[in-house]
C-alpha cells in the first residue's frame, strides 16, 4: 500500500478542503486536493437555480444526449492525445513497463500512472471532476426535463436520480479513499480510461433515467419498498465494508477494528479475514452491484435498454475482483491462499 498523510487546509468556513499527500512510485509525494463534494454542490445548485430562474431548461441538454455524446467522444480522443504526447515529452518514474509495447497500446492503456499537466493530477479530475459530477450534472437534468414536461416527477425516476445521486455524493464524501485503490496507484491513464469517464460513467450510468424519460411508466408500492429495501442493503454493504477496509488499512490498531482475526503475509501486512472480508472477500463490489440493479429495477421489464449498464457494471466489478486477487496471489503468496480457504466465496456466500 502507498504511504498517504492526509491534511486540512485553512479555508472559508463553510468548506473542509482535504489535502491528500500519496506516495508515488519515485519516493516523492503527490498532492490531491479532494474538494469534489464542494464543486459538485455548487455546480448543481447553480444548475437548479438557473433552471427556476428560467434561465435554464433541462430539455437543452437531455434533447441532445446523442450530440453530447459525440462531442464528449471527440473532446476524450482529443485529452487521450494531449496526456499521451505528455507522457512522451517527460520521461517520469511512474511510467509503466509492459512487456509489449507499441504506439497504440501505450496510447490506449496509457504510459504513466499519474500524469500532471499544468499542476493537475489528469487521472483525478477525469475520473472524479468529468466522470461523476458529469453522471450527477445529467441525471439532475432527466428529473427536471420530466417536470417541465409533466408538470410533476414520477416516482420511477425519482427512485432512480435520488440513488444514483446518493452513489455519487457518497462517492465524493469518500474521495480520499479512492485515490488508495489499485486502479488509480498501478494502471496507467489512457484513451480507454479518458473515453470511458468521459462517456461511459455519465451516459451509459444514467441510461434508466434517460429510458424513464421517454418511456415514464408507474410502479406498484409493494415494488417500491423491495426496490429501496434492495438499494439499502447494498448501500450499507458498500459503505461499511469500504470503511472497515480504510480504517484497516490507516489503523491495523484502531479500536473499532482491533477485535477482528487477520493472516500475516511475507510483506509484512496483515490480511483482513473476519467482519466484512470474513464474509465474502470483496463485499464493496458486491454493494456495489446490488446498488447498480437497484435503480435499474424502476424501469420495468418492457425492454432490455436500461439494464445494459448494469450488466455491463457487474461483468466489470467480477473481472476486476479476479484481477486484484491475481495481484495479491503474487503479492502474499500462500497468506492469500489461505485466506481463499478461509473465505471461500468472492461475492456472494455459498453461491459465488
Amino acid at each position: 500500500m502507498k504511504d498517504v498523510v492526509i491534511r486540512l487546509s485553512p479555508g472559508p468556513c463553510w468548506v473542509t478542503q482535504v489535502e491528500l499527500c500519496r506516495k508515488g512510485s519515485d519516493g516523492k509525494f503527490l498532492q490531491y486536493n479532494c474538494n469534489s463534494l464542494h464543486a459538485f454542490v455548487v455546480s448543481s445548485a447553480v444548475l437548479v437555480g438557473m433552471w427556476i430562474g428560467g434561465v435554464f431548461q433541462a430539455c437543452l441538454i437531455t434533447d441532445r444526449i446523442y450530440s453530447l455524446i459525440y462531442a464528449c467522444s471527440i473532446i476524450s480522443l482529443l485529452m487521450a492525445t494531449v496526456v499521451y504526447l505528455h507522457s512522451c515529452r517527460e520521461q517520469t518514474s511512474n511510467e509503466i513497463h509492459r512487456k509489449i509495447t507499441g504506439l497504440l497500446r501505450d496510447f490506449s492503456l496509457g504510459k504513466e500512472i499519474s500524469p500532471r499537466i499544468a499542476g493537475i493530477d489528469m487521472k483525478q479530475f477525469f475520473m472524479v471532476r468529468i466522470g461523476f459530477m458529469g453522471w450527477g450534472i445529467i441525471s439532475i437534468c432527466y428529473l427536471l426535463a420530466e417536470i417541465e414536461r409533466d408538470g410533476l416527477v414520477s416516482l420511477p425516476m425519482l427512485l432512480v436520480v435520488v440513488f444514483q445521486l446518493l452513489y455519487t455524493v457518497e462517492f465524493f464524501i469518500d474521495e480520499a479513499s479512492v485515490l488508495d485503490t489499485r486502479e488509480f496507484t498501478d494502471e496507467g491513464i489512457g484513451f480507454l480510461m479518458i473515453q470511458g469517464e468521459y462517456i461511459y460513467i455519465p451516459f451509459c450510468s444514467s441510461t434508466p433515467a434517460f429510458f424513464l424519460l421517454h418511456r415514464p411508466l408507474q410502479i406498484s408500492l409493494p415494488a417500491v419498498i423491495l426496490i429501496c429495501l434492495l438499494y439499502g442493503v447494498g448501500l450499507a454493504i458498500y459503505y461499511f465494508s469500504n470503511v472497515q477496509k480504510d480504517c484497516f488499512r490507516k489503523d491495523p490498531s484502531d479500536p473499532a477494528i482491533s477485535s477482528l482475526k487477520t493472516i500475516s503475509s511475507p510483506t509484512g501486512q496483515n490480511l483482513l479475514v473476519s467482519g466484512w472480508f470474513g464474509w465474502v472477500r470483496h463485499p464493496n463490489y458486491l454493494g456495489d452491484i446490488l446498488m447498480t440493479w437497484a435503480w435499474t429495477l424502476p424501469c420495468g421489464f418492457s425492454n432490455v435498454l436500461p439494464y445494459i449498464p448494469a450488466v455491463f457494471c457487474t461483468i466489470i466489478l467480477i473481472r476486476r475482483a479476479n484481477e486484484n486477487e491475481e495481484a495479491c496471489q503474487e503479492k502474499h503468496g500462500e497468506a492469500w491462499q489461505e485466506y481463499c480457504r478461509r473465505v471461500p466465496y468472492q461475492l456472494l456466500p455459498y453461491i459465488y
